[in-house]
Parts: C-alpha cells; sequence; structure tokens
C-alpha cells in the first residue's frame, strides 16, 4: 500500500499527515508520540479516529505540524488522521462524522480593533 496524505487545521496549528500500513507507530516531527505530547488527553486526542474504528496497530503516521499551541496541533493532528483513513476506506466516513472528527473547526481569534485593549474588551468609561 502506497503512503495516503492528507491536512488538518485548528486555530493556527497545520498538520500534514502520511498515513502508511505498518505497526502503529505514530511520529510527530520525527519525534515519538509521547515525547512531543507528554500529556496522556492530547495522546487520547490524536489517537481517537483511530480507535474509533479500532485500527490503532496497523497503520505508521508521519505528523508535521507547524503553528498554534498544542491543543489545536492535537485537534489538527486528529482532523488530518481522521481524512486520511476516509481516504483509504470511504466506508469509514459516517462513523468519523458521528463523532464529529471530519468537521474542520472554524473558530479562530478574532483580532484586536483600534482604540480598544482586545478584540471587544474596552476601556474602562469615565463620566468626569
Amino acid at each position: 500500500m502506497e503512503v495516503v496524505n492528507s491536512i488538518g487545521r485548528r486555530k493556527a496549528a497545520v498538520a500534514r499527515v502520511y498515513v502508511k500500513e505498518g505497526s502503529g507507530k505514530i511520529l510527530i516531527n520525527k519525534r515519538d508520540l509521547e515525547t512531543y505530547f507528554p500529556s496522556s488527553i492530547l495522546q487520547y486526542v490524536v489517537k481517537q479516529p483511530l480507535s474509533k474504528l479500532g485500527v490503532v496497530e496497523q497503520y505508521d503516521i508521519n505528523i508535521n505540524l507547524q503553528g498554534g499551541g498544542y491543543k489545536g496541533q492535537s485537534e489538527a493532528a486528529r482532523l488530518g488522521i481522521a481524512r486520511a483513513l476516509v481516504k483509504i476506506n470511504p466506508e469509514d466516513k459516517p462513523a468519523l462524522r458521528s463523532e464529529g472528527f471530519m468537521t474542520r473547526d472554524p473558530r479562530e481569534v478574532e483580532r484586536k480593533k483600534p482604540g480598544r485593549p482586545k478584540a471587544r474588551k474596552r476601556f474602562q468609561f469615565s463620566k468626569r
């Protein structure tokens, strides 16, 4: 089987995912999943599409992550993995869609406006 690639995004994070048949090894930026994401919650988030389909030990995954924080990066990787698995087997799409793994989360940081301290916050109003 050849390498299947896909892309996942979340906030400012971009994940390029390469999936091929193998033994279940996940490499992120040439580092092991456990060393890149020490938090077990984030490791769980990355593996969610694989465990939902029960194929954790069937594929080797190589991920290039750029931008964002660790939460955005983990969710970008999850989306990329889900999209790659659907490319491999299109029948899996309804199962992944029902869990919400196929949906790109469109929420981004709102820009700061001039004359304000943040995007929506205003400076304290003084009547006198």
